[in-house]
């Protein structure tokens, strides 16, 4: 498998435009897996790591800009994602090892479209935009638009993820990701749960919430959020909201949990924000 390490766009888009059959990576840590374990072999690789105009972060007035092939260790370690995304650093902190931090990127853990993928959680909650180029041109969609579903994206061929654009957020007073795995580090999430919470002398004023590996993409509750909003963080507010959360989960049983398992801690971990 011959590897092709494009320095610019314009390069990028040549080697495309011959070899269109040709696989695109940022990080590798998904895609070497899967071809070391005998997935479909493409003739080439195409890796994205020195191209400049992929590996930026940059904050203005309104928004922050994630180059895709920024890496999850430099993301964990800066201080805008720090100040102002704690929530995405929060999941950040959790992925794998350091190891894979040091190689795996924001981009790469977004196009593999797991919906197991860690960060994906926070950036939903976060309304994260997907900005896509090609030679062709330019567009820019909502992140939950971007992916259609475990392992599926709408890039079109020859088109890259080519930033991703984090609308500075609301002020939220409470910032939490949890996940539960078969074990204690390194661990695939069995279900994971994102929140957001802007409280106020006692009341929920904004909720937001969203949960991993419990659908074929992430699954948000819109009535679940609702019925924590205007209301004190009770654990009988919380039990309310984790039972109309359990009912529009769509998990699935496999080698780590069986759905039942993952409805049931879909409500916990819920739950769990009782004692933040």
């Amino acid at each position: 498998m011959i590897p092709f390490l494009p320095e610019s766009l314009e390069d990028l888009w040549k080697i495309l435009h011959h070899q269109p059959e040709y696989k695109i990576m940022s990080g590798g840590t998904d895609l070497l897996v899967r071809l070391g374990a005998g997935g479909k072999q493409p003739p080439a690789v195409v890796c994205l790591e020195k191209i400049g105009a992929l590996n930026t972060l940059e904050k203005t007035k309104d928004e922050i800009r994630i180059g895709p092939g920024v890496t999850l260790t430099e993301l964990l370690h800066n201080h805008l994602i720090q100040e102002h995304l704690p929530i995405l650093h929060k999941s950040i902190s959790t992925l794998g090892s350091p190891l894979i931090r040091n190689m795996g990127t924001l981009g790469g853990n977004i196009c593999t479209a797991s919906p197991a993928g860690d960060t994906l959680p926070a950036l939903y909650l976060l309304d994260a935009r997907m900005a896509l180029q090609s030679a062709r041109g330019n567009r820019v969609l909502p992140l939950q638009n971007f992916i259609k579903g475990p392992g599926k994206t709408v890039l079109a061929d020859n088109e890259i993820l080519s930033s991703i654009i984090i609308p500075r957020p609301a002020p939220f007073n409470i910032h939490h990701f949890e996940k539960v795995g078969q074990r204690k580090a390194l661990a695939i999430s069995v279900v994971s749960l994102a929140a957001l919470l802007n409280i106020h002398k006692g009341i929920v004023k904004e909720a937001r919430l969203a949960w991993g590996s419990v659908g074929p993409t992430i699954v948000r509750s819109r009535k679940a959020e609702a019925a924590l909003e205007g209301k004190e963080l009770t654990l009988a507010s919380l039990e309310h909201a984790a039972t109309l959360a359990r009912s529009v989960v769509s998990p699935i049983s496999d080698v780590r949990a069986s759905a039942d398992y993952r409805r049931k801690v879909t409500g916990n971990l819920l739950l769990r924000l009782a004692a933040l």
